[in-house]
């Protein structure tokens, strides 16, 4: 054999060699890929997804599907580079980097706390907007979670704070307060009764004017606990985010009125919620809806700031149902239920 020859042979081998190995190194990269969905009207575990104690329910048919998405990588489990390739390929998943998934202030074990967290959270908030929809009372303990600077709250308000009354309306949730000093005009003087160290005492501050010209004084809320009627418990299993707030409001919801919200379909949805009934976008909309797919569901409903992402990735016999608000999605489910009225669809903007 020639040297030329004997070079290119080795050259080649050393290349071969240096391509197998570069495919098993580890990358910061995650795999998206579709996850289980549950049904917020079945069990997870032969134990009841919801349960409603001290108050009457009713029996539902259907199914109302929260979808997920798993997650291959990590800082303590990267993967390798041919497995990020294969995922490239495929339709289905999503490559995106490591830190998308994993902040680098955070690690694994701090995310997956937020996570349980964020479910907690919304597990409170569904049964929150499921009451406000039923228009049944509760009440909940707002806080202030910190004022802005050179803002009329500052210096005012000191954050752990419980606002009780905002005008003498007693504070039922943020939105109470949100709309109390939005009432006034800059210059107004909105009085706050609160609860500081044990003492209840009033807090007049005058209101600014916002971006909008709208008054406002600068604070920013949150709620520490609710206060409701009766007893909801939730049961997932390990899932973990906000993301399922939309489908646990309408299995509350289901749960608690007569007659059937899904028609006997298997429907499916994502969107976190807020007390008031608003739905808010999530991520991983693509691999959640192959998921809702494989599951059987035929309607999906989609957050409205996720439609566009929605429209070009839905596979083939998923209906795309907007969702703005629990209202709007209890209302589009009466209508399919009933094949009268109009559907919100992501396709009408």
């Amino acid at each position: 054999m020639s040297r030329r020859a004997l070079t290119l042979l080795v050259a080649s081998f050393l290349v071969l060699a240096l391509g197998v190995v570069g495919a098993f190194l580890p990358v910061p990269y995650v795999v998206l890929s579709p996850g289980p969905t549950e049904n917020t009207l079945g069990e997870v575990e032969k134990k009841p997804v919801i349960t409603i104690t001290g108050h009457e329910t009713f029996a539902t048919t259907g199914a109302l599907r929260l979808v997920t998405v798993e997650y291959k990588g990590g800082p303590t489990n990267r993967i390798d580079l041919l497995t990020a390739l294969r995922g490239w390929l495929d339709p289905t998943v999503a490559v995106v980097p490591e830190t998308t998934i994993f902040p680098p202030n955070q690690t694994a074990q701090q995310v997956e706390q937020q996570n349980a967290a964020e479910m907690t959270g919304s597990q409170d908030n569904a049964t929150a907007a499921a009451l406000t929809e039923l228009k049944i009372p509760f009440t909940a303990e707002v806080v202030v979670a910190g004022t802005e600077k050179e803002m009329p709250a500052e210096g005012k308000l000191k954050t752990g704070d419980q606002l009780l009354k905002v005008d003498g309306v007693d504070v039922v949730t943020v939105d109470t307060v949100t709309a109390q000093v939005k009432s006034h005009k800059p210059g107004d003087t909105v009085v706050f009764t609160i609860s500081r160290d044990g003492k209840q005492q009033g807090v007049p501050i005058v209101a600014a004017a916002g971006p909008e010209g709208n008054a406002m004084v600068g604070v920013s809320l949150s709620t520490k606990k609710y206060n409701f009627p009766f007893t909801v418990t939730i049961n997932v299993g390990d899932v973990g985010g906000p993301s399922a707030g939309l489908m646990f409001s309408l299995g509350i919801l289901d749960k608690l009125t007569p007659g059937e919200l899904t028609g006997g379909k298997s429907i499916a949805g994502t969107g976190t919620i807020t007390p008031e009934g608003r739905v808010g976008a999530i991520g991983g909309i693509a691999q959640k809806m192959v998921g809702a797919r494989d599951a059987g569901a035929t309607v999906f409903l989609t957050p409205a700031d996720n439609c566009a992402e929605a429209l070009n990735a839905a596979p083939d016999g998923l209906r795309l149902v907007k969702a703005t608000t629990l209202h709007e999605a209890v209302t589009a489910l009466d209508a399919l239920a009933s094949g009268k009225g109009s559907v919100p669809s992501c396709a009408a903007g």
